[in-house]
């Protein structure tokens, strides 16, 4: 039901249920604004001059009953019935379903067929259903046709609610809410007061008063006074005169009335917005609505203001430590060649996806005349990949130099091996780590290498020809007893080794295509002769030119070594 008029509306309902189920009566009771007794906005079959009549008790009769009881109600012998009201004289059998706004009952239909067992089961779900749908529509036509007649005001409502909702400095905001309170409600003092949640209390945050009297009250207990009520009990508290209410708090002789309006956000309390006056009975029903409204607001208002600030603290916070951890992580990178290494020339560059990343390498020299490359790639991104990446290269850094107290060789394969193994006790099963541990030794050329999920690495001749070192392995951390494979290759002057992560084949274009190995392969074939910085910045350059203004998927690392 789309109709927003509600005179309209009232003529909608029986034509509506009339194409479900036939009666010969039809009436929508509503209750009035005190929720005691029922009246009939609109009837069908009535006699002339009762509907007009009518106001029945909430509990009385078979509508006050049901109003009563939020229960819907079928009765087909209305003459042995004891709550019957025969408004309608000959009516022999009733539905009467409740209306249900949310939680709210607002009134009844009332359908009525002067044939006895009319009606059936079937009949009552249908119109119960309905009844769902025509209080919703019934609520707010009501609520469309008020806007209406006060068109003025509630164009000024929804200019505050702009104004306010754009405004996260608290200082400056309540100053705003205080005068977009004023166009709509004449008071005499405003105060916001928020909830502690240190104390539970509610601490005054700003009062617009002529009294100067600023300093007399800065908090009260949940409970304590009208606000501490309107807080503790979350509905609106309008007091005429504040003299005859024992839970008044003396502030000035000049108040007279208050109305202490609960701030409710996503159903909890966070304040109260108070307003005092001179007048007694100053605030009416019409502007306890409006401050209503005003306090679901300034409500969102202020927790947005007070997200934002806190938002603000966090994100300082979080920028200062991410900055600190990029030059840890920078730090724990190797910034150059261990000095005793000759005959290599060896260069890296590592870029992350966001603040921090999960790639890393490394250049050790746990012995004379060995040299160990090594590249990791932690699955993930961001903060718990560089957390684990360290620990990852820590325990890599700490079995390759082991070799220096222990008579036992290290090599490639045992070092996977012992790695995988403490990586997979600590049962973080939501990330792994692939890592490619190379071995240089620089009196035998010889280059013996052991891979657990590295793409493979390409190999550079001096005369241009380029090919993979292909050695798979099982992603370490994955499963626990994993064996390693070794490969062992010579290398003569002018060879070069590129170590690569995922992040340079797979990098992406706009259009989702990726980088690709092959691709890789013809940059790399370009550059003999080249040094290994200037082959590493290449690598990155074209995947930078593949990738346009792609923003970078993957964390991105590339080690070049070139024999001298």
């Amino acid at each position: 039901m789309s109709v927003l008029s509600l005179e309209d509306l009232l003529q909608t309902i029986p034509r509506l249920i009339e194409r479900l189920i036939q009666f010969d009566a039809f009436a929508i009771y509503m209750l009035d604004p005190a929720g005691l007794s029922l009246h009939i906005d609109y009837s069908v079959g009535y006699p002339v001059g009762v509907p007009e009549s009518v106001r029945l008790p909430i509990g009385e009769g078979l509508v006050g009953l049901a109003v009563q009881d939020r229960r819907a109600v079928l009765v087909n012998d209305l003459d042995a019935d004891p709550h019957y009201k025969g408004f309608v004289p000959g009516m022999r059998s009733s539905i009467v379903v409740p209306l249900v706004y949310r939680t709210r009952t607002i009134g009844a239909l009332n359908i009525l067929s002067a044939h006895r067992h009319a009606f059936s089961e079937k009949d009552l779900a249908i119109v119960r259903q309905f009844g769902v749908h025509a209080a919703t529509a019934l609520e707010n036509a009501r609520l469309y046709t008020e806007a209406n007649r006060t068109a003025q005001v509630f164009e000024t409502l929804l200019e505050i609610s702009r104004e306010v909702s754009s405004i996260l400095d608290l200082g400056l905001l309540f100053e705003r809410l205080a005068a977009a309170t004023r166009k709509v409600i004449d008071y005499r003092s405003f105060a916001i007061l928020l909830v502690n949640p240190h104390t539970q209390r509610l601490d005054l945050q700003h009062l617009t008063t002529p009294y100067g009297e600023d300093e007399q009250l800065t908090s009260v207990a949940m409970g304590e006074g009208l606000s501490g009520y309107a807080a503790l009990h979350r509905e609106v508290v309008v007091v005429g005169d504040v003299r005859q209410d024992p839970r008044y708090i003396k502030i000035s002789d000049a108040i007279t009335s208050e109305m202490a309006v609960p701030l409710l956000y996503q159903g909890d309390c966070i304040g109260v917005l108070d307003l005092g006056a001179e007048e007694r009975d100053a605030f009416d029903a019409r502007e306890v609505e409006f401050a209503t409204l005003l306090g679901s607001q300034f409500a969102v208002a202020i927790q947005n203001a007070r997200l934002y600030q806190a938002l603000s603290v966090n994100q300082a916070r979080i920028e200062r430590e991410l900055r600190f951890a990029q030059r840890v992580q920078a730090a724990l990178l190797p910034q150059e060649v261990p000095a005793r290494i000759r005959g290599l020339d060896i260069a890296a560059r590592f870029a992350a996806a966001r603040e921090l990343g999960g790639d890393f390498h490394d250049y050790l020299d746990p012995v004379a005349n060995q040299l160990v490359v090594v590249l990791g790639d932690v699955s993930g991104k961001g903060v718990p990949a560089a957390l684990y990446s360290a620990f990852a290269a820590e325990l890599v850094r700490s079995r390759t130099f082991r070799t220096r107290y222990v008579p036992t060789a290290v090599t490639p394969s045992s070092v996977l091996r012992v790695v995988n193994t403490i990586l997979h006790q600590r049962q973080l099963e939501e990330f792994y780590c692939t890592l490619c541990y190379s071995q240089f030794d620089l009196k035998r050329k010889t280059v013996t290498m052991a891979n657990s999920g590295v793409p493979y690495p390409l190999r550079l001749s001096p005369e241009g020809a380029v090919s993979w070192v292909e050695l798979a392995g099982v992603p370490l951390g994955s499963f626990a007893g994993v064996e390693y494979d070794e490969r062992v290759l010579g290398y003569a002057k002018g060879d070069v080794f590129l170590f690569y992560s995922d992040g340079i084949s797979e990098g992406m274009n706009a259009a989702g295509d990726e980088f690709g190995g092959e691709r890789l392969a013809e940059v790399l074939a370009g550059q003999v002769g080249r040094t290994a910085q200037q082959i590493a910045d290449a690598v990155f350059e074209a995947v930078a030119a593949f990738r346009g203004d792609a923003a970078q998927n993957d964390d991105m690392t590339a080690v070049v070594v070139r024999a001298l």
